[in-house]
Parts: structure tokens; sequence; C-alpha cells
């Protein structure tokens, strides 16, 4: 049974770091795409970041130079470092696999950035 499970969401101020992280089981994040997605209050969920199998990433342009997506195969484990946090990047922030042309989502964790 495929889940994905984050941690690591809380609150920070302007200009702090957090790290989440996605745990996953069912399956071997090396051979899947994983992505990170975000949604705001009163908009739409949008991408955050995405590694493929490959090892090739993607970012929003809000989040580049800023974020980033990292794997770690031993622990089949996705992260997303963020770094100069900004009261905008306020979101719940859900961790998305694609893997044998299934889709699949965690339940998302709370990130507040707020002084």
């Amino acid at each position: 049974q495929v889940q994905l499970v984050e941690y690591g969401g809380g609150l920070v101020q302007p200009g702090g770091s957090l790290r989440l992280s996605c745990a996953a089981s069912g399956f071997i994040v090396t051979f899947a795409a994983m992505g990170w997605y975000r949604r705001a209050p009163g908009k739409q969920r949008e991408l955050v970041a995405t590694i493929t199998s490959g090892g090739s990433r993607n970012y929003a342009d809000s989040v580049k130079g800023r974020f980033t997506i990292s794997r770690d195969n031993a622990k089949n484990t996705v992260y997303l470092q963020m770094n100069s946090l900004k009261p905008e990047d306020t979101a719940v922030y859900s961790c998305n696999a694609v893997y044998n042309s299934r889709e699949y989502w965690g339940q998302g964790t709370q990130v507040t950035v707020s002084s």
C-alpha cells in the first residue's frame, strides 16, 4: 500500500528556514516522480518543486534560489529545504508521487511564515 507522510511544518519568522520531509512506503522514491505542492488560503494548489526518477529538478519561479528538493534513497524520503521564507510562502504543503501511472498524495503539513 502506497503511503506518503509529511513532517516538518510549523511556524517560522520571515527569513527563517524549515525542512519538510515526505516519508514514502509501498514504493521506492527513486522509481517515481516526486513533488511538493502547496495551497494557500483562498488560492488554488500550485506546484512548488519536483524531482524525477532520473534526478532532474524543477521549481516554481517564486521559490527558485530559496527552496531545494532532494531525496534520500536509503530513507526512501524526499525533502524540501526552504530558506529565506516569506509570508507569502504560508500554505499547506503536500507531497505528491506519480508511480506506475498512478498519483498519490500525502495529508499535508501547515507552514506559517509570520512575525
